[in-house]
């Protein structure tokens, strides 16, 4: 049967995994991975102090490659190791280091031990940690003491697949104490976490150019020919010394559409912050805090219902003047 041999190499796997984890003490080992290739078993030791594994020109790996082939009968084990870039994001590491502390000091430091540790791991940017210490800690009598801070899941799939944890013992002459760490890293992804996209500026520039478009032309007018007036000739001025006119008049129609397009672009602006506003109170309204004024939203909206009624005025009133013109 083929799921036998899977079975059988799982196996295999998980004696050589104990194997290292027993003979590699004090080093730092995290976990080792077993690769089949072509040439033989690669095996992969991934530890925060290499240097110690490899040993003096190489006598320790040398020695554990020849152990490895005698008592799992490997063909050609390839051992290669790689460094931890975090150690004190590690729970593995971190398990070690408490239990090397605790068989040094003893079990009357243990609070100093479980606090500095504790103070490492968040600095070095994990999200929360629990560390829970049990056993005949400090008194005769079994107890277990935790020491925890930050934010850790304790539930859900997250807490399964994404909460780094680890377990390991400590021998002392009272007992063996348990040592139990979990750790939260800062690369997890939360369900939780949610994040509100902005609209793009870019939209403004947008309404600008299409309320330019909508503009409608003014047909150039006819040049009417000039007559002369009957006063002139009764109070005896002459045409020269009458006041000249103004080529162009006061209120020319090229600074009134200048001056329309500016309203409309101003509008327009208004507009996208008001809605942006609106956004932004409904995000927190849905998360389930509270803005900080309440009356704000009613005010925006009476707001943008102007702004769109004034709109909507000065488009018909152009209109009406667009349709007198052409009976004209």
């Amino acid at each position: 049967m083929i799921e036998r041999k899977f079975v059988a190499q799982k196996m295999k796997e998980f004696q050589i995994q104990e194997y290292i984890t027993q003979n590699l003490k004090n080093v730092g080992h995290s976990h080792t991975k077993m690769i089949k290739t072509p040439l033989g078993e690669k095996i992969i030791i991934s530890a925060s102090r290499p240097g110690l594994i490899v040993g003096r020109k190489g006598q320790n790996i040398k020695q554990l490659t020849k152990t490895l082939k005698k008592r799992f009968s490997l063909e050609n084990p390839q051992i290669e190791i790689s460094e931890v870039e975090n150690p004190s994001l590690d729970a593995k590491i971190v398990a070690e280091k408490i239990v090397d502390a605790l068989e040094k000091f003893g079990s009357e430091k243990f609070k100093a031990v479980g606090h500095k540790i504790m103070t490492d791991v968040m600095r070095s940017g994990a999200l929360g940690i629990e560390i829970v210490v049990s056993g005949k800690v400090p008194s005769a009598r079994a107890k277990s003491w935790r020491f925890y801070s930050g934010y850790l899941k304790k539930c859900g799939d997250i807490a399964i697949t994404g909460v780094r944890k680890s377990d390991a013992q400590a021998q002392l002459k009272t007992g063996i104490i348990g040592i139990k760490v979990r750790i939260m890293p800062p690369d997890i992804k939360l369900p939780d976490d949610i994040e509100l996209v902005e609209q793009k500026e870019t939209s403004v520039e947008e309404t600008t150019e299409t309320a330019k478009d909508e503009t409608p032309k003014e047909e150039p007018k006819k040049d009417k020919p000039k007559r002369r007036s009957r006063m002139r000739k009764s109070s005896g001025m002459r045409s020269e010394d009458s006041p000249a006119k103004s080529l162009k008049p006061a209120n020319s129609p090229e600074k009134k559409e200048n001056e329309s397009e500016r309203t409309k672009t101003d509008e327009n602006s208004k507009l996208i912050e008001l809605k942006k506003e609106m956004m932004k109170i409904n995000s927190q309204i849905a998360i389930g805090t509270m803005p900080k004024s309440p009356g704000r939203v009613k005010e925006i909206k009476r707001t943008i219902a102007k702004i769109l009624s004034i709109g909507n005025e000065k488009t018909t009133t152009k209109r009406q003047q667009e349709e007198g013109r052409k009976k004209e």
